[in-house]
């Protein structure tokens, strides 16, 4: 009798022998229908949406999912889906004709999902920023150790090698000399003079799952500024502009600082020049339930045991200033600026073996490109979810720093805090019953 072999199997073999044009980011899109990779999208409001758009090109839209109606009805129209909708993430992991998930969901259902889509045998693009808490950052790392399946984070940033990934090659090649300085130039948002709270308590809206929106969260009243657009400036939900902007611009200077590696970091997060809408009790905790609650006005003080430091900063141009010995650069998405720049001090030190380095030994491709080839010729991917924990610990250290106004001190090898055992409860959170995260 010859053997059942299922689809998943099958297609993991032909992708095994699969060779990607290597500069040709649309490639993959032009696979025969045999071919193609079928993806399930978990999340459709600007961002997930704006993913679909990439992810159309390499890959057939088996699924899509949210927990708002309107949303979801919208995007189906939008994208003329011929697969099918559902309202919970579950249902979409289930189907074993599903190859990869996107998801695009508010920060506190990141971990939980990618885990639960590599646990499903599937690979997965989740969006910025990771975690929730430090914690969520260790658990998925075991997952992704566990499970070994291709994850992008997107962080896009790490794929533009004409601006970003040339300033990290010009800090590894040591061209500005030792770095002792950086400053992390983030948006203040939401903008200071805009209305921050107190907001009203309304009815939830016809179709939307709030308590499943909710997810691992404590269950609170519907604040419309709780939920689509306005989620992040809630510490109950994300970690504010410090991890929505930080997740890309804290990413690159780790990267070029070498310290985007397990057992790298800061020693000390100085969080008492920060400011926002809310005060916070003796335990870090809001006072006012009904207003945002993450900073929008600081300069953080980051300290690291070489002596250097890194400023993160709202009073400061939005991008990456590195400070060296020998001279300094400015690089964000519109430019990359300084005397090292205009007068090509990096010439013949930034080649294409040098970019291909940076891509992992991957040819350097659009960011979406590069996970697919990684799914279909193995390696991996340019923004890894290992490097991406690194930056992200920083960053809700940063809002734990905030919350007691005070400078922590971190352990990067022992991943602690040490002497503050109020700081060190805040690395993790309790999760709601029904919604806890395993692996």
């Amino acid at each position: 009798m010859i053997p059942r072999i299922s689809r998943r199997r099958m297609l993991a073999a032909s992708l095994s022998t699969c060779v990607l044009p290597a500069f040709i980011p649309h490639a993959l899109g032009e696979q025969s229908p045999n071919n193609r990779l079928r993806i399930g999208c978990i999340g459709l409001g600007g961002m997930g949406r704006g993913d679909v758009h990439g992810h159309k090109h390499f890959a057939e839209l088996a699924a899509f999912c949210d927990v708002d109606a309107a949303r979801l009805a919208s995007a189906a129209r939008e994208f003329d889906l011929k697969g099918e909708t559902y309202s919970d993430y579950r249902r979409v992991l289930d189907r074993d004709d599903i190859d990869v998930i996107a998801c695009a969901t508010p920060d506190h259902w990141h971990v939980r999902i990618s885990i639960d889509a590599m646990k499903s045998g599937k690979h997965v693009f989740c969006q910025k920023p990771l975690t929730l808490t430090v914690d969520e950052g260790f658990v998925i790392r075991r997952a992704c150790e566990k499970y070994r399946k291709v994850f992008q984070v997107g962080t896009q940033q790490r794929a533009d090698f004409v601006r970003f990934l040339r300033a990290v090659n010009m800090c590894h090649k040591e061209i500005l000399g030792k770095i002792r300085k950086t400053i992390v130039g983030l948006p203040a948002s939401p903008n200071p003079s805009a209305p921050t709270g107190p907001f009203a308590v309304e009815s939830v809206p016809e179709g939307l799952d709030w308590n499943m929106w909710l997810g691992q969260a404590p269950y609170t009243e519907y604040i419309a500024k709780r939920c689509h657009g306005s989620f992040r400036y809630w510490f109950e939900y994300a970690s504010g502009v410090i991890a929505d902007w930080g997740a890309h611009h804290i990413d690159i200077a780790l990267w070029a600082l070498g310290m985007d590696k397990k057992g790298t970091g800061p020693v000390s997060i100085d969080g008492r020049d920060a400011k926002g809408p809310n005060d916070f009790d003796e335990k870090g905790m809001p006072i006012d339930l009904y207003s945002f609650n993450t900073p929008n006005d600081f300069q953080f003080v980051v300290r690291f045991a070489d002596e250097s430091e890194m400023y993160i900063t709202t009073r400061a141009d939005n991008g990456i200033l590195f400070e060296g010995d020998n001279g300094r650069i400015f690089v964000n998405r519109e430019r990359i600026t300084g005397k090292p720049v205009e007068e090509a001090w990096d010439k013949d030190r930034y080649t294409d073996d040098d970019r291909r380095a940076l891509y992992k030994g991957c040819p350097p491709m659009g960011h979406k490109a590069n996970f697919y080839h990684c799914i279909r010729n193995g390696g991996e991917t340019v923004s890894d979810p290992i490097s991406h924990v690194q930056s992200m610990t920083i960053a809700h250290l940063c809002g734990i720093a905030a919350r007691l106004k005070r400078e922590i001190r971190w352990n990067p090898v022992e991943e602690c805090v040490e002497g503050d055992a109020l700081a060190q409860s805040m690395l993790a959170r309790e999760q709601r019953a029904g919604f806890e995260i395993s692996y």
